[in-house]
């Protein structure tokens, strides 16, 4: 019996129905929200607020599968909670946690929602698709000045968006793009130019966000995505089929990025992204003196430093998932975060090879989680909503393989 129907016990079967469908379009409208974040608070969290508190009103239920994640994002955040006694001025660092908090909630959230019904898997993953095509095209009209006041969607000359940063807009894409390899792989031929022309929009909103982070993230997404496919899938036809259909897509995008490195300025910012180490990476105080520093002196400070206090020491933020949750969240919050991250890898690696309806999006998150913890080591990923949306959907997955294991048994 699903959350709604123990909450209607004696509503009709159409009215459950309904209040059901009701209920997965506003999720799907949520997550096509978390793609438009120019100002915060942004709608998404308006909307996400409301929705998150209807549904645990309406009896949405946190099973003993999903409780873990619950407990250790709240532990991560109390971490942060602490870490506020060691500042001076807190400023805005309340602010902070509150919406840690609330990111946190958002995660358990999608968990719930998903192990109430893998159904609501194509509807969210869509929405997000829909979500990354609209942006994306947002910033490549920006990037190129298509009309007036494009500006808005650039920053430093890269490609933000309906973002803040460029560095957040190009991950948000890449799951999205995950999805449309995968359709392309598997799915009805006839759709595949369809999908291959909403995968070229975000291959080049990726590729003008000008983000390294982004650029590998993509990169090892779609390797280990072929990699995971060729080997759950036994098939020497089917394995022909994605290998051909892989090759082709590669040839797609490389004469693409051909052809947009002929203008002038796109070649010009290329090249001086490209290189692995930038200026700002190596010189005094760069990122990774700030590293070795940052770790330094949180091995002395258990409670951490408070939010946002590291940029109003240093030059610039931490720029590092590890030193961030020590100098944010303090030792227990990094002990938390750690063991949340390795948790949810441990999880998505025990199921994903299963033949199950949900395997596809459990793939999909859990390669992009793993990318994101490791680009993790060169960028904050604390506040990315699509994080949290990825940690949902690996932890609500599993618990759906709890729930298909107990009704297996006698």
């Amino acid at each position: 019996m699903t959350a709604i129907e123990a909450t209607y016990p004696r509503v009709a079967q159409p009215q459950r129905m309904t209040l059901r469908l009701i209920g997965s379009a506003f999720v799907a409208f949520g997550v096509f929200l978390s793609g438009f974040v120019i100002d915060e608070p942004a709608p998404y969290e308006l909307w996400m607020a409301g929705l998150i508190g209807l549904w645990f009103i309406l009896g949405l239920r946190i099973s003993r599968s999903v409780a873990p994640l619950l407990a250790l994002l709240l532990t991560f955040n109390i971490g942060g909670m602490l870490s506020l006694t060691q500042m001076k001025d807190l400023a805005t660092a309340p602010m902070y946690i509150a919406v840690s908090t609330f990111l946190a909630l958002t995660a358990v959230f999608y968990a719930a929602i998903i192990e109430d019904s893998h159904k609501r898997l194509p509807l969210i993953f869509n929405a997000w698709t829909f979500a990354a095509v609209a942006t994306s095209a947002l910033g490549i009209l920006g990037y190129f000045h298509a009309f007036p006041g494009a500006e808005i969607f650039t920053l430093y000359d890269r490609a933000k968006g309906a973002f803040q940063d460029p560095n957040v807009f190009g991950p948000f894409l890449v799951p999205p793009s995950l999805y449309l390899v995968h359709g392309i792989l598997v799915g009805d031929l006839k759709k595949s130019p369809l999908k291959a022309a909403a995968l070229l929009v975000l291959a080049l909103g990726i590729f003008l966000s000008f983000s390294r982070a982004a650029w590998g993230l993509f990169a090892l997404g779609v390797v280990l995505l072929i990699f995971i496919m060729l080997l759950k899938e036994r098939s020497g036809a089917f394995r022909l089929r994605v290998l051909v259909l892989s090759l082709a897509a590669i040839i797609m995008l490389i004469a693409s990025l051909l052809v947009a490195l002929q203008i002038p300025k796109v070649a010009e910012l290329f090249s001086a992204r490209a290189q692995l180490v930038q200026q700002y990476d190596g010189e005094h105080l760069g990122r990774f003196e700030r590293h070795r520093i940052g770790f330094t002196m949180m091995m002395e400070r258990p409670l951490g430093i408070g939010p946002l206090v590291f940029g109003t020491m240093f030059p610039e933020d931490e720029h590092n998932i590890w030193l961030k949750s020590l100098t944010s969240y303090g030792w227990l919050g990094f002990i938390s975060y750690v063991g949340m991250l390795l948790w949810t890898l441990a999880l998505g690696f025990r199921n994903l090879l299963l033949d199950r309806p949900w395997q596809p999006f459990l793939m999909i998150a859990w390669i992009s989680v793993l990318g994101h913890a490791t680009i993790g080591n060169v960028i904050d990923i604390d506040h990315w909503r699509h994080v949290y949306l990825l940690l949902g959907t690996v932890w609500g997955c599993a618990a759906l393989e709890v729930r298909h294991k107990r009704g297996r048994r006698p």
